[in-house]
């Protein structure tokens, strides 16, 4: 089975212009491109990705779209479409129709004021559209109320694929544990829910990679939602704020060491074909 990396990025900041917090200082402040990222996936063994939206901006989900064309190793595509606003919605997932790597959307709620902004009315009528089609929805959460709101959409919608970014954002800078322990053993009572084996940007810029630190998350989600819900990826180049690729990926795979040969080929790209459908 293919090795997936189901979280990554690119970007051309004179196409696409990136305002980072600036707490993440300056070293994303940089193309970052697939002849960029190519080394590092064959030096780790690495088959496969998904490329994921850096912006809620529609222009620049058919730019991947061609950027996976054009790079074979990208296998899938996760974009963005105006979820609040339906009729939009629909004309732009009908645009999208022959263009086979895309694989579903997600949207930055993390930098929506309103907690609760996942629940209104419009976007829950787009998100019944995505289901429909068989798309998936990529949620990406910093607050245990954001949370609330995923698992009340899980189920609300249950033939809707939600995919939870980045472990579901444990506190590993704080080395808490709760609410986010809790959280996520509700999630995975949603059988449509699967969770990225990864972490955030709100996390990187103020923790060093740690393999030993990450684990015990790692476990408590791989016990709860098992490796046919679990996916691992990388999410480069935010990811450089905390480690080299290499490290992270060693990282990934050390913490499933202890799974049967076929259950980590799961986490490693099983789940991540299964979830994203990939032609």
């Amino acid at each position: 089975m293919a090795v997936i990396d189901c979280h990554h990025h690119v970007w051309w900041l004179d196409k696409f212009p990136h305002q980072f917090p600036p707490s993440w200082g300056t070293s994303l402040n940089r193309d970052f491109t697939p002849d960029d990222l190519r080394p590092e996936l064959r030096a780790c063994g690495i088959d496969g990705t998904v490329l994921v939206q850096s912006l809620d901006k529609w222009e620049e989900t058919p730019h991947y779209l061609d950027v996976a064309e054009a790079n074979d190793f990208i296998r899938a595509v996760i974009g963005w479409v105006p979820l609040a606003d339906p009729p939009a919605c629909l004309r732009r997932l009908d645009e999208l129709k022959s263009r086979k790597k895309f694989a579903g959307m997600r949207h930055l709620i993390v930098y929506e004021k309103d907690p609760r902004w996942l629940l209104q009315p419009a976007v829950q009528e787009s998100l019944k559209e995505f289901a429909r089609r068989g798309l998936a929805f990529e949620a990406i959460t910093n607050t245990e109320e954001q949370m609330d709101t995923v698992l009340d959409t899980a189920r609300r919608m249950p033939e809707l694929a939600i995919v939870l970014n980045h472990l579901g954002r444990p506190p590993l800078p704080e080395k808490g544990w709760e609410p986010w322990a809790s959280q996520m053993v509700r999630a995975a009572a949603f059988p449509n829910i699967s969770v990225k084996l990864s972490v955030g940007g709100d996390i990187v810029w103020r923790w060093p990679w740690s393999t030993d630190e990450i684990r015990r998350y790692s476990d408590h989600v791989m016990q709860h939602f098992g490796p046919s819900r679990v996916m691992a990826g990388s999410n480069w180049p935010v990811v450089l704020l905390s480690g080299s690729f290499q490290q992270v990926w060693r990282g990934i795979e050390d913490v499933l060491k202890g799974l049967s040969a076929a259950d980590r080929a799961e986490v490693l790209g099983g789940t991540a074909e299964r979830v994203f459908k990939f032609k």
